[in-house]
């Protein structure tokens, strides 16, 4: 292993929202939300990517981040095969979901028999099982697995916090952690994936350089997500290895232009998260401004979008005000057929990360 290879620059991108699911009240408060910006590196010792002007201390999440996929019956049946893994590499054991959000999962494996308990400071439903903290060492719980769902990105040191992890786990347990590939990003070149947001971008390979043991691993919800379960015990400092360099693609951006440049009349986005709130700031610093976003999110509707100010609407008033045959931009290909069926099949459908 060459320690010494100089890290490298990947990606910029300047004056995004530091959080892009988090909701407003008002459009000024949105179009007024804190900024930072986005330096992707890839790292010459551990071979790891993320943002060098990640700040943490910016990022405080309460109950204004909205983040609930649970409300689309196809990630749904994503949650249920993640629960098969689960089933399948910890049983029934006692398991801790760090970051548990609103606690749908957990309660989808708490309904499943399994003796589960979450952690989360921003968590705002009544289970008894979740405490509204973070998981740490005098938790007093020592599970025999640790479910790990899209936070590991949010994390600015991820070695560092497992380590913390592990400690507070009495050194060991199967741990599930699942969040964005960034194979997929590359190979889609998916700009709309990259924002303030996430800290961390990783490949499997990555996981593979941090334990000594991976009990299995894989690609998930359309190859989006990855998922490694591993044996926390065997936790390592990764290094670099210059056989899994990244291989980012030259003309990652070229397809911000093409995307952006076209004409926003009579057109919506369909997903008011992260690639929503990317894409439509993009279209407006171009001077195509879309006006219409539709999620199917109730705790989303009503609220603004960071940046642009833009007020989500449900699907009946966004459709409503949309004449037939207009655009509607896909965020996600994956609930295509979701909302093509949700809107009549009676517009112009662009998936933005197959155009």
């Amino acid at each position: 292993m060459n320690s010494r290879i100089q890290s490298r620059v990947l990606y910029e991108q300047l004056d995004l929202p530091i959080f892009q699911n988090r909701m407003y009240d008002t459009a000024f408060e949105a179009k007024t939300c804190q900024r930072g910006d986005v330096r992707l590196i890839e790292d010459g010792d551990t071979g790891l990517i993320y943002n060098a002007n990640f700040r943490p201390e910016f990022m405080i999440y309460d109950a204004n981040y909205q983040n609930e996929q649970a409300v689309s019956s196809l990630f749904r049946q994503h949650l249920e095969i993640v629960s098969h893994i689960i089933d399948r590499c910890m049983g029934k054991g006692k398991i801790v979901e760090v970051g548990c959000g609103k606690g749908f999962f957990l309660e989808m494996l708490q309904a499943k028999g399994h003796d589960v308990a979450g952690f989360d400071p921003a968590y705002e439903g009544q289970n008894s099982r979740v405490q509204k903290r973070y998981f740490g060492h005098g938790a007093g719980l020592i599970a025999d697995g640790i479910v790990l769902r899209h936070v590991l990105e949010h994390i600015q040191k991820p070695f560092e916090f497992l380590r913390q992890l592990q400690k507070a786990n009495g050194g060991g347990g199967t741990i599930y952690i699942e969040v964005p590939r960034f194979e997929w990003i590359c190979e889609h070149r998916a700009w709309f994936d990259i924002f303030y947001e996430h800290a961390n971008y990783f490949r499997l390979s990555d996981f593979c350089r941090m334990f000594g043991t991976i009990v299995e691993g894989g690609a998930l919800f359309g190859d989006q997500y990855l998922y490694v379960v591993a044996d926390l015990a065997t936790l390592k400092r990764p290094r670099v290895d210059p056989s899994e360099m990244v291989d980012f693609p030259s003309n990652f951006a070229d397809r911000i232009t093409a995307l952006i440049g076209a004409p926003s009349a009579q057109s919506a986005i369909w997903g008011g998260a992260s690639k929503g709130v990317i894409f439509a700031m993009l279209k407006a610093r171009a001077a195509y401004p879309i006006h219409t976003v539709i999620d199917i999110n109730p705790a989303k509707q009503g609220k603004y979008l960071p940046a642009t100010g833009i007020q989500v609407q449900s699907p009946s008033d966004g459709l409503s005000k949309l004449p037939k045959g207009s655009t509607i931009y896909i965020m996600n290909s994956n609930y295509t057929d979701e909302i093509r069926k949700m809107s009549g099949n009676a517009f112009e459908y662009v998936q933005i990360d197959h155009a």
